[in-house]
């Protein structure tokens, strides 16, 4: 037995015996597919299809409108950066409930146009509150979870990201009929909802998991794990120009309507739903390195679908294919973290909030890169494509090359 396990099983909440483990093993899942879907789901994907509104009714200009995304992600950077910090201060678990919490309140105090200050600082907390909740809420829950159920687990948690896409696409256009102030409102009931549903269902904290991130020994990182930070960086390069650009591209770029671009976006999250539930078993099945290479090269061709043929077929498989990336390559990515990290749940829950750093930074830096690539090559979206393509390629080139070198040595 590990010490991951021997520590997990000395740690479970008393409901958590042999006949009931599954039924606790879901609930928690469940928790963390609320926290997703809240802080991640609604709190980031919501916006776009707000931004119209949010033009159109002068709450504020265009450009303001732009600072207000660009805080979201700033926010999360700082999340991913500040996590393992706050959850070493208040408790892991006390940390996802407030940040829960944090997110609602960002929706209501959204509803009114009070200042640009006052809504940029609600965007950026809502992007903080996202961060924070990526990096602890699976790192909480898989210690809990058999091994050969931690992929659909996982998979269950980051659904919540795919959920919250479909509903940027879906519900927040018909929560527009009534009105932009309604449609914060009824955000944040929904996020209100959620959080009460969850409070009661997180695992118990393991003793000293509130104190653990200071008195972490450093250990050893292998060459994999540091390569497969730089793999996840190189992904979250990859799924810009869908996440960013694909409504456009179709809307203006193929001349088809904003009505056309939308229904790829609802595609896109249709994917996003199914994703990591689809990866989270195939990692199970055939574990996490074959299944993450595979991924790998699928994420490539669909991503350079576009430049090949922009035949509706072909849009809408790259559209589901790479919305079902979007959060079908985190538990790829937590379960590969296991395998290289077998021992110690701390070094599992550092090494995770490296790598989500690490996608936040990439991503971040794709976002502005990209647009500003757009603008100097007068609008060319295949160009985009391709690079995002070219990322994909190189991540897996990267997982390949080590997996040669370490079976020559």
């Amino acid at each position: 037995m590990t010490e991951l396990n021997a520590d997990t099983n000395h740690h479970v909440r008393p409901e958590q015996r042999p006949g009931t483990a599954s039924q606790s093993t879901w609930r928690y899942a469940v928790a963390g597919l609320a926290a997703s879907l809240v802080g991640l789901g609604f709190a980031r994907f919501s916006y776009t299809p707000l931004i119209p509104a949010l033009i159109a009714t002068k709450w504020f200009s265009a450009s303001d409108v732009v600072y207000f995304g660009a805080a979201n992600l700033a926010g999360y950077l700082a999340g991913t950066l500040a996590a393992r910090a706050v959850a070493a201060r208040i408790g892991a678990i006390r940390a996802l409930r407030t940040m829960m919490v944090l997110a609602t309140l960002s929706f209501f105090a959204s509803s009114a146009p009070v200042s640009f200050i006052w809504f940029f600082a609600w965007r950026f907390l809502s992007g903080l509150t996202g961060g924070i909740i990526m990096v602890l809420a699976a790192s909480v829950i898989l210690p809990h979870t058999p091994t050969s159920r931690r992929g659909i687990i996982g998979g269950v948690i980051f659904a919540g990201v795919g959920l919250g896409v479909a509903a940027s696409g879906t519900l927040v256009p018909l929560l527009l009929q009534q009105g932009l102030p309604q449609s914060w409102y009824s955000l944040g009931v929904l996020a209100a909802v959620l959080t009460l549903l969850s409070w009661s269902n997180w695992p118990a904290e393991a003793r000293g998991d509130t104190a653990s991130s200071h008195h972490t020994k450093r250990r050893h990182t292998s060459p994999a794990a540091r390569a497969l930070l730089i793999q996840y960086g190189l992904n979250a390069v990859a799924l810009v120009p869908h996440m960013v650009f694909i409504v456009d591209f179709v809307a203006r770029g193929l001349g088809q309507g904003i009505a056309a671009g939308s229904r790829y976006w609802v595609l896109y999250g249709l994917g996003a739903i199914a994703g990591p539930l689809v990866t989270g078993h195939l990692g199970d099945r055939s574990g996490f390195g074959p299944a993450l290479r595979a991924a790998f090269l699928i994420e490539a061709a669909a991503v350079l679908l576009p430049t090949v043929s922009t035949a509706p077929v072909s849009l809408i498989v790259s559209s589901v294919v790479v919305g079902g990336f979007t959060p079908g390559i985190v538990p790829l990515v937590l379960g590969r973290i296991h395998e290289l990290v077998p021992h110690s749940s701390e070094q599992q829950r550092a090494t995770w909030s490296h790598a989500t750093t690490s996608f936040a930074l990439f991503q971040a830096a794709a976002a502005y890169g990209f647009s500003w690539i757009y603008a100097q090559t007068g609008g060319d979206y295949l160009v985009l494509f391709a690079l995002g393509g070219g990322a994909a390629i190189l991540a897996l080139a990267i997982d390949l090359g080590l997996v040669l070198t370490t079976r020559k040595a």
